[in-house]
């Protein structure tokens, strides 16, 4: 049964809705400034780069992937300074993503965020650039070029291997390529299912998993409850996705609504229905915060966050 568990139903004075919302509106102003100074660069090849970089990156979105590194990081005990980059380099992946993801020869999207894609600000040419030159600047920040916050070597290493691996063929490259490949095809429910764990999932999950290894959670028995609470994050997020592309706005989405039915592409409401897909999003959910066990005590606002990631309306 999925039960109906709110965020104003959180049984902790620590995590009612107003507490998290500022809580969670610190740590996307930190995560913005932190942003800002990545992309702050010296030499960023034509100043139009530059420009084209920061236009994608600043200014907006959820912010989500950072807020699961903060959060994460800090309940298991780390200081937000060993999780800064981190934070910022998954975001640097997410924001390239979605550039690509934008282009003619992905989605062809016109609006995100609110505003006109990278590629119809600028130009196609620079929106490609602009992509790979995101994803170079992850990993350097992650592998500590910008600075030292402390993190041993070890640590930069394993974070390094978990986000190439979130977005590697095993996780958004491969999901990606699996949704091209499916426009126009009739998938079944265990296929969808692949196709999402791997385009959006892989990442969130690794999220969860930089800011456990900032914290010095690197294996054991939480490591492995965090890993799976972000695998089902990741699916429960995007499953409300494909819910909102179809019951949601273009004004509140911040990009245009019903796009997925528009190109063909199987999703969970094309497969189970609309009312059925919104009930395994809540599922999937409630199997995360199952996942996290006992550290769901000690980490209220995940299981705070994984109820926004269903409640949301964009």
């Amino acid at each position: 049964m999925v039960r109906d568990h709110s965020i104003q139903a959180v049984p902790t004075a620590m995590s009612d809705s107003r507490s998290l919302a500022a809580r969670l509106a610190g740590w996307r102003t930190r995560v913005e400034q932190k942003l800002a100074e990545a992309l702050a660069l010296p030499d960023p090849g034509t100043a139009r780069l530059g420009d084209a970089m920061r236009y994608s990156s600043l200014g907006g979105g959820k912010r989500l992937r950072p807020m699961l590194v903060y959060v994460t990081g800090t309940a298991l005990g780390a200081q937000p300074e060993l999780l800064d980059d981190a934070a910022v380099a998954v975001e640097l992946i997410h924001v390239y993503s979605l550039v690509h993801d934008d282009l003619p020869a992905m989605d062809d999207d016109d609006l995100r965020r609110g505003r006109p894609t990278c590629h119809k600000a600028f130009d196609e040419g620079t929106a490609v650039l602009v992509g790979d030159a995101l994803q170079a600047l992850a990993f350097e920040v992650l592998a500590g070029a910008r600075g030292d916050n402390n993190l041993t070597a070890a640590a930069r290493l394993q974070q390094i291997q978990v986000l190439a691996a979130g977005i590697g063929t095993a996780g958004m490259a491969g999901g990606q390529a699996l949704d091209l490949e499916a426009v126009g095809r009739q998938l079944d429910a265990p296929a969808v299912e692949a196709m999402h764990r791997r385009k959006t999932g892989a990442l969130i999950r690794a999220s969860v998993l930089l800011g456990a290894i900032g914290a010095g959670v690197v294996r054991g028995v939480d490591h492995e409850a965090l890993a799976r609470y972000g695998a089902e994050l990741g699916l429960a997020f995007q499953i409300q996705d494909d819910v909102l592309d179809v019951a949601g706005a273009t004004e509140s989405l911040g990009k245009t609504a019903g796009a997925d039915a528009a190109r063909g592409k199987p999703t969970y409401p094309s497969v189970h229905g609309l009312a059925a897909a919104a009930s395994l999003a809540r599922a999937h959910r409630d199997a995360a915060i199952t996942a996290l066990g006992n550290l769901a005590d000690r980490a209220p606002d995940l299981v705070a966050l994984a109820d926004l990631v269903v409640e949301r309306d964009h």
